[in-house]
């Protein structure tokens, strides 16, 4: 900016009309030197033909690109241009306030007849001390303006008091309306009052920066600038008061507009109440207001809705789910109840089954089905039961739990809310998060359930709830009493060929970028992946071998190689996924005395079991290998005693085990294994090495037996007929009283396979090792 000297003075003459310079933004006051871009042709054009530097500065009223004169104020400025150094700026200094009488010219600039505004200051003692006490507050406050060393040449030059108010206004960094009000002001004592209000509401920021700067030093002195910085902002807020009665008020609209129950309200009001008494400053404050919010964001009486067509729920429910018929018949059941009765309490659900089988992925079709949200919880590895019941208020950083998150985000009171892994939940001297989920899940007492951050009753009579598991024995009676336990065994192959036919393979398409069209993959392939590549009770194994075919002929694609339909048989496997890992008939040949068959259930699915048996020189010694448990090892010990104790009717010498040990082992020593079930297995594998007579090779049994040879039932019985299934073993031993068990088994097993039902060893050893006489049920005769 060029060097000027301060000249105010007015000439005596002056033209009938001056053009004029109408401003878009800002605002030139008289005594202000301020520059402008130029960038309209009507606005050059007055500048040109301004007769001795003069012309009128007018305020729009609204940004207008070609303004006529109704869109100008009608006070202006009448100013000299100081400089110009191109024609798109100038900068102009403001003589005197003028009022605009008439417009002499629109082209091709505006140009307007004026008068000049007189308004002396009055000869008052009260006028004399505002026209001092402006002058020292100036003085005093000169740093906090914008051109601090004009400030004393401008005190000592004026001596009008309405020019030197108008003077220090324009060095003051003041917003636009307010600028306005001041041009539009033509009593002299008004503009210097507004002035002066101006100069000490800015001294007393200066005086509060400095407190709170010296304070916050005292209190951080080492801390970042930035974090200093905006402390520093923040107290200052503080200090002035604004912005927290916007955010309470807003917080009480909030609150009003919420279906509060009436217990609920009372305790908001309370807060509400108290939250008034306490200071901007006080850490309370916080507490108070974060809690609030969180009231103000639950669902309070929220709710999706009920009526809906159970015939297209139960057809959705079928398209993303094969099998699993027993976990759709109890949501419909629910719905209908709450079709029919408008209430209804939402019993809750537990899945078990091996990984895999889509027990997480039911709930999700569940809620996309029933148009409801789904809230996922993960309970893996939760330890504390803050976890779900949230945190109290005392502490610091304190939330609510993970139960009434969800329900926030889900943003209704009634989603589906799916507990998954139920068997991982934990527990140390933080407390028992299945304790807590006694109440959650109970439909007696989870219309009042109270987070202990928010401490007041929430309904979740409405919620659907829907827990998965592995395995239920980690989990607690009590708990478990609250349950609907749904046992999901697994699948056979024929109906993994059609899970991967209708829901796998379309997906793994999308996943690799190609079209479904693009790469056919035959039942035969299918089947082969599932007898060669995978061994599972579920499919995701299945899943993920399928994808690396997808992803080799994406490989195909991306060279420019892939000529479509690419049709994958059973022998092009080998060529995408490498070499099978399992044999077509992966299980022990039991031609050799001592070695029986057994099945196992397992939190993963069922499995064959081997148990084998062999004598060494010893002294009659039982020895038991393979990570054995206690009932195992008892079972063992058992099975020796009656095989000893009837060895004349098995055809085993009396002395078979004077001068020999006996070493039974179960193979995969690495995993640990108990139970009663393979007490049946046991037995028939030391009958079978002492007798001298091989275990049949198609033959697998479980069962559990006791001193005096009777075959008790066992669970899991679908789960391990299915895993003898998959490894092609046609006939199975289990106990009468399991019989009840085989209406579970899909149809395609019971017509492939022979159940034996018995209940006395000496069944059990007359089918296994080669004499006929139990009862053998043919696959029709099972209801």
């Amino acid at each position: 900016m060029p060097e000027f000297r301060i000249d105010f003075t007015t000439p005596d003459i002056l033209p009938a009309s001056l053009p004029v310079v109408p401003l878009r933004r800002g605002v030139l006051l008289p005594g202000g030197v301020q520059g402008f871009g130029v960038g309209r042709a009507m606005s050059r054009s007055a500048l040109d033909n301004a007769p001795d530097g003069l012309v009128l500065f007018a305020v729009q009223r609204e940004p207008v690109a070609e303004p006529v004169p109704s869109d100008l104020l009608k006070v202006a400025t009448l100013a000299r241009i100081v400089d110009r150094p191109d024609p798109r700026r100038v900068l102009v200094q403001g003589l005197a306030r003028v009022t605009l009488t008439g417009f002499t010219g629109t082209r091709p600039h505006l140009e307007a007849s004026f008068q000049r505004v007189s308004a002396p200051w009055p000869d008052t003692p009260e006028a004399e001390a505002l026209d001092r006490t402006l002058r020292e507050t100036a003085t005093a406050t000169a740093e906090l303006l914008s051109s601090a060393d004009r400030v004393p040449p401008l005190i000592r030059t004026l001596a009008d008091p309405g020019l030197l108010a108008d003077a220090i206004a324009s060095l003051m960094e003041t917003p636009e309306p307010w600028r306005r009000e001041m041009l539009q002001t033509l009593d002299p004592v008004i503009r210097t009052e507004k002035v002066l209000d101006r100069l000490v509401r800015f001294r007393e920021v200066i005086s509060a920066q400095k407190s709170i700067k010296d304070r916050l030093e005292t209190e951080a002195r080492d801390q970042q600038k930035e974090v200093l910085l905006r402390r520093q902002l923040k107290a200052i807020r503080e200090e002035l008061g604004e912005g927290e009665e916007d955010e309470l008020s807003r917080l009480r609209e909030r609150l009003a507009e919420a279906e509060l129950p009436e217990e609920v309200r009372d305790t908001v009001e309370r807060e509400l109440r108290r939250l008034e008494r306490l200071g901007n400053g006080s850490p309370e404050r916080t507490v108070a207001v974060d809690w609030l919010e969180w009231i103000a964001d639950m669902p309070w009486g929220v709710h999706s809705a009920v009526d809906v067509d159970l015939r297209a729920l139960e057809t959705a429910l079928d398209r993303s789910h094969h099998g699993l018929e027993d976990v759709k018949r109890q949501v419909l059941e629910h719905l209908a109840v709450r079709k029919l009765a408008g209430r209804g309490r939402a019993d809750v659900l537990l899945l078990v089954g091996p990984p895999g089988v889509g027990k997480t992925s039911i709930g999700q079709a569940i809620a996309d089905a029933t148009g409801r949200k789904l809230v996922r919880v993960a309970l893996g590895g939760v330890r504390d039961e803050a976890e779900l019941r949230g945190h109290r208020r005392t502490y610091i950083g304190a939330r609510p739990g993970r139960l009434a998150e969800g329900i926030r985000r889900a943003g209704t009171a009634d989603p589906v809310v799916l507990l998954d892994e139920l068997d991982k939940v934990g527990a140390d001297w933080r407390g028992d998060p299945s304790a807590a989920l006694l109440e959650i899940l109970d439909p007696e007492q989870n219309h009042a359930f109270t987070d202990h951050y928010l401490e007041v009753p929430f309904d979740l009579s409405k919620v659907l709830f829907i827990a998965t598991a592995n395995d239920l024995t980690p989990i607690r009676g009590p708990l478990r009493d609250r349950l609907e336990v749904l046992e999901i065994a697994g699948y056979t192959p024929e109906e993994k060929v059609t899970i991967a036919r209708g829901h796998l393979l379309d997906r793994l398409a999308e996943n690799a970028g190609l079209e479904p069209a693009e790469v056919e993959v035959t039942d035969a392939a299918i089947e082969a992946v599932i007898s060669g590549w995978t061994r599972e009770a579920g499919v995701r194994q299945l899943q993920r071998v399928l994808g690396r075919v997808y992803r080799a002929a994406a490989v195909l694609k991306a060279k420019g190689e892939l000529t479509p339909p690419l049709v994958v048989d059973a022998a092009d496997l080998e060529r995408y996924i490498k070499k099978p890992r399992f044999d077509q008939q992966d299980h022990e040949v039991t031609e050799q005395p001592g070695i029986a068959t057994g099945l196992a259930w397992t939190p993963v699915g069922g499995n064959v079991l081997y148990v084998e048996a062999s004598t060494l020189p010893g002294n009659g010694r039982l020895i038991l290998t393979g990570q054995l448990g206690d009932v195992m090892k008892e079972s063992a010990r058992a099975a020796l005693t009656y095989v000893l104790a009837h060895a004349e009717q098995l055809g085993i010498p009396l002395d078979a085990v004077e001068d020999r040990d006996v070493h039974v082992h179960v193979p995969a020593g690495a995993v640990p294994k108990d139970g009663p079930s393979a007490g049946v297995t046991i037995f028939t594998a030391l009958a079978s090495l002492l007798s001298g007579r091989p275990v049949h090779g198609d033959l697998a049994m479980t069962g559990e037996a006791t001193l005096r040879g009777r075959v008790l039932p066992v669970g899991g019985i679908k789960s391990k007929v299915l895993a003898a299934h998959r490894l092609g073993l046609t006939r199975v031993v289990l106990p009468r009283r399991n019989e009840r068990d085989l209406a579970d088994l899909p149809d395609e097993v019971r017509e492939a396979m022979t159940f034996i039902l018995v209940d006395h060893m000496s069944e059990v050893l007359e089918q296994a090792l080669g004499a006929a006489g139990a009862e053998e049920v043919p696959a029709q005769a099972i209801a």
